[in-house]
């Protein structure tokens, strides 16, 4: 039994010393290698085969995009002052009125006959003054000649003031008689557009009575919010001097200012209110309307701008691939300005690289590329990027 176990760990032990000896010989030199490759049978991989572009020059405007709302400058309700009849309507929905235009006419009168009134007992204290003031005069004649006494003429002095105070009293209520009378002709407040008429000839309208309401179109407000993180841009660009805004509306743009950065955040919404102020003259812009906001707070002076697809973000930082002057992919740091449309303006290139757009994937520092053409047979065309747009960026060629 022990010599059977043992012949056959003997036999064992051949069988894998000569499987050892198969495996650790060369390969027949005709399967060794492929075709092309050196002796060691490993090949080395190619330059990566990339597409470029040059950084653009150009001033690049910070803009801020909001959804904003037109609204008037200044809208009125109009009511009456007194309780009355409407005697005649002298303007028309929607009609444009100036500052002053007579739109409504009251019963007025009561207060007719109320000034004509006050207008009478002004003229009685008039005459009373006067016949008093020549009584006056009269008496200082005779104390100089000393025919009354000094206290007649001091109780002709006393009478003559109060019919002064007397007459200044009926002057002011003569006034105010005048000004309840004017209430009974309505003027616009200012220009405005009217709205819709509430009242016609022979409604009676109280105090609470809406007659109309003036909208004042021209110049008009558009309000909209910027995130709390803006506002330091706008306050400054506000000291600065005037801000840019344009809005868009049906395919049209309108340019106007900023006219009003409210003097807290909300605290919910995490957003600050402002306002711009655009001409209406055309009365393009209607209260109410929704429009698309772009407000300028800055513009960076002659800028680097590239692609955003050259830019790579990772643990390391940020930075684009650039080719180096021995074919290589090298790697630049850059810090992100202002990003608009797939363009972004960045600092820390010199202008001359040629960043890699395409095939970045694939490279790491260091290693060998080999740029593409852009177009067959030669370079293609470049515009300069625009803030706003997605325009064409150049690409550098070369076999």
């Amino acid at each position: 039994m022990k010599k059977t176990t043992l012949a056959i760990l003997v036999a064992a032990a051949v069988v894998i010393g000569a499987g050892a000896w198969h495996y650790s010989q060369p390969a027949p030199a005709a399967a060794s290698a492929p075709a092309g490759q050196g002796k060691s049978g490993q090949g080395q991989q190619g330059p990566t085969s990339v597409n470029v572009v040059t950084p653009q020059r150009q001033d690049v405007p910070v803009m801020l995009a909001a959804n904003g709302t037109v609204s008037p400058i200044s809208t009125v309700d109009l009511h009456p002052q007194t309780t009355s009849t409407i005697v005649k309507v002298h303007i028309k929905e929607g009609q444009f009125v100036k500052q002053g235009e007579l739109m409504f006419s009251l019963d007025g009168r009561s207060e007719t006959a109320n000034v004509d009134k006050a207008q009478a007992q002004v003229m009685r204290d008039r005459a009373t003054l006067a016949d008093l003031e020549r009584q006056h005069q009269r008496s200082q004649e005779l104390l100089a000649q000393k025919f009354i006494a000094q206290g007649a003429v001091d109780t002709l002095r006393s009478q003559v003031e109060s019919a002064r105070a007397l007459l200044n009293a009926d002057l002011a209520a003569a006034q105010a008689v005048k000004v309840d009378a004017s209430y009974t002709s309505i003027r616009a407040p200012m220009s405005g557009r009217v709205g819709a008429i509430n009242v016609y000839p022979g409604s009676l309208v109280q105090l609470s009575t809406s007659l109309t309401t003036v909208t004042q179109l021209n110049p008009i407000n558009v309000s909209f919010t910027l995130p709390e993180s803006a506002l330091a841009g706008l306050l400054a660009a506000q000291q600065a001097g005037t801000v840019p805004v344009e809005v868009e509306s049906g395919g049209k743009q309108f340019k106007g200012k900023l006219s009003f950065i409210d003097n807290a955040v909300d605290p919910m919404a995490g957003v600050i209110r402002v306002k711009a102020e655009f001409d209406n003259s055309r009365t393009q812009l209607w209260p109410g309307q929704y429009v698309n906001t772009r407000l300028t707070v800055q513009t960076l002076k002659d800028a680097l701008v590239v692609p955003q697809n050259a830019i790579i973000t990772n643990t390391r930082g940020t930075f684009v691939y650039t080719v180096g002057a021995d074919q290589t992919a090298t790697v630049a740091n850059i810090k992100r300005l202002h990003t608009f449309g797939p363009y972004a303006a960045v600092s820390g290139l010199s202008g001359d690289e040629k960043i890699i757009v395409e095939g970045k994937q694939n490279l790491r520092p260091g290693g060998k590329v080999r740029i593409a053409d852009a177009v067959p047979g030669g370079k293609k065309k470049s515009k300069e990027p625009s803030a706003g747009s997605e325009p064409a960026q150049k690409r550098d060629g070369a076999a």
